[in-house]
C-alpha cells in the first residue's frame, strides 16, 4: 500500500542541491522523508528539540537543521545549516518534485473502461485517469472522479460527486457521496511578509473496512502520508490535515477537525465539533467529548472534555462550580 509513488522525483545528486557544501561523496538523492523513516541515500529534517530521540537514531547521511538542534544527530551525518529549516525543507522539496505545490487538473480523465474494469459498476459521468487500478465488485457513483494512478481495492462503494487523487483504498471501504480525497493540504510558509507554499509529495491511505460519511476531506502527507486505520469511521464533514495518523477502530462523530500531524491511537471515539491540534499525541483507547478543544497530549484510556480538553473528572468538578455561581 504505501510503496505508491504519485510524483515524478527528478534525478538530482546532492551536490546540485548545495553546490556551496563539500560532500565526501556525491551521491544521488533517493528522497525526502522524516527522521524515523530516512534511509542513507534519503534527505531528512529535524526542526524541533521534541524530535531529538528520533533524530539521534536516523539512518539518513543528510539532514536539513539548525546549529542548535545539530548535537541532536548522529556522527554519520551531514548537517546542511539553516535559520528556518521548513523554509529550507520547501525549496528543496520544489527542487526534487516540481510539481507538487500545485494540484494540477489531471488531463488524462476519460470514461472508464468495460474492458480494464470489466467486475466494477459506475454510475453516469464518472472519470478515470490513467493507470487507476480498481478491486472487482468495487461501484462507483455517479460524477465522481478518479484520478490518476490512484488504487481502489475490492468491493468497496464510493457514492456520487466523490473526488479521488494521490490515494490508496484498501478492500470493503464505503466513501459516502461529496467526499475529497488526496488534494494539497493547508501547507505555507511566511518569509518576509509572502507566503510560500510547501509542496505535498505525500498520499492518503485509507486501511480495510473504513467508512467514511459524506463531506469529509482528507489532505494528501506534505512529506509522510495521511493515514486512516482499519475499520474506523467517519461521520459527516470531519476534515483530517496533512500528516495525520487515524488509528484502527475509531468513531469521530460530524465536523471534527484534526490539524497537520496529530497522531491518534486505536480505539479512539471523538464527539462532534471537537477539535484536535497540531503535531499531538492522542493514546489507545480515549474518549474526547463533544465541542472540546485539545491543545496537548493524551494519554491512553483518558476521557476529557472542554476547552481547553481536561479530564472529564475536573470539567465536572469546574462546571458544577461556576453553576453555583
Amino acid at each position: 500500500m504505501s510503496s505508491v509513488k504519485f510524483f515524478k522525483k527528478k534525478n538530482i545528486k546532492i551536490g546540485q542541491l548545495y553546490p556551496k557544501i563539500n560532500f565526501k561523496n556525491n551521491i544521488k538523492i533517493n528522497d525526502i522523508r522524516p527522521l524515523d523513516k530516512a534511509e542513507k541515500n534519503d534527505i531528512t529534517f529535524f526542526d524541533s528539540s521534541k524530535y531529538k530521540l528520533i533524530a539521534a537514531k536516523t539512518k539518513a547521511k543528510i539532514c536539513i537543521s539548525t546549529k542548535q538542534l545539530s548535537k541532536f544527530l548522529p556522527a554519520h551525518v551531514t548537517i546542511i545549516e539553516v535559520k528556518n529549516v521548513l523554509f529550507e525543507l520547501a525549496k528543496t522539496l520544489k527542487k526534487l518534485y516540481p510539481n507538487a505545490d500545485i494540484d494540477y487538473p489531471d488531463m488524462s480523465l476519460k470514461k472508464p473502461s468495460k474492458r480494464i474494469y470489466k467486475n466494477v459498476k459506475f454510475g453516469n459521468n464518472v472519470l478515470i485517469g490513467k493507470n487507476v487500478k480498481i478491486g472487482k465488485n468495487s461501484r462507483i457513483g455517479s460524477n465522481s472522479i478518479i484520478e490518476q494512478s490512484v488504487v481502489i481495492g475490492k468491493n468497496v462503494v464510493i457514492g456520487s460527486g466523490v473526488i479521488i487523487k494521490n490515494t490508496v483504498i484498501g478492500d470493503r471501504v464505503v466513501l459516502q457521496d461529496n467526499c475529497k480525497l488526496g488534494q494539497k493540504g493547508f501547507g505555507f510558509i511566511p518569509i518576509n511578509g509572502k507566503n510560500i507554499k510547501f509542496p505535498h509529495i505525500g498520499k492518503v491511505i485509507i486501511e480495510n473496512d473504513v467508512e467514511i460519511a459524506s463531506g469529509c476531506t482528507i489532505d494528501r502527507g506534505s512529506v509522510d502520508d495521511t493515514i486512516v486505520g482499519k475499520n474506523t469511521y467517519l461521520d459527516n464533514q470531519v476534515h483530517i490535515a496533512h500528516n495525520v495518523q487515524i488509528g484502527s477502530n475509531c468513531m469521530i462523530a460530524g465536523q471534527v477537525g484534526f490539524a497537520g500531524s496529530a497522531k491518534i491511537g486505536n480505539n479512539v471515539s471523538i464527539g462532534g465539533q471537537a477539535g484536535v491540534s497540531g503535531h499531538l499525541n492522542i493514546g489507545n483507547n480515549v474518549k474526547i467529548g463533544g465541542g472540546s478543544g485539545v491543545v496537548k497530549n493524551i494519554g491512553d484510556n483518558e476521557i476529557v472534555m472542554g476547552y481547553p480538553a481536561v479530564p472529564l473528572k475536573t470539567f465536572l468538578k469546574d462546571k458544577k462550580r461556576n453553576d453555583r455561581n
